[in-house]
């Protein structure tokens, strides 16, 4: 019980108030080398928040 309630106080003591919050900036690969997504069009921004991402199955 005294580590569920270590765990608790770290947590707590690691939350931020959004004021304290850094932004985190999302940079991909575009057409071979990388962008800042900040950098995009809204068309662009938006086709990035639309990707599907998968994983390719292996081979037999």
């Amino acid at each position: 019980m005294q580590a569920t309630n270590n765990v608790l106080a770290t947590t707590r003591s690691l939350m931020l108030d959004d004021s304290e919050r850094q932004p985190c900036e999302i940079w991909t690969r575009v057409m071979g080398y990388h962008r800042p997504l900040s950098s995009f069009n809204i068309g662009k921004q938006g086709e990035f928040h639309e990707r599907q991402y998968f994983t390719e199955a292996a081979a037999h």
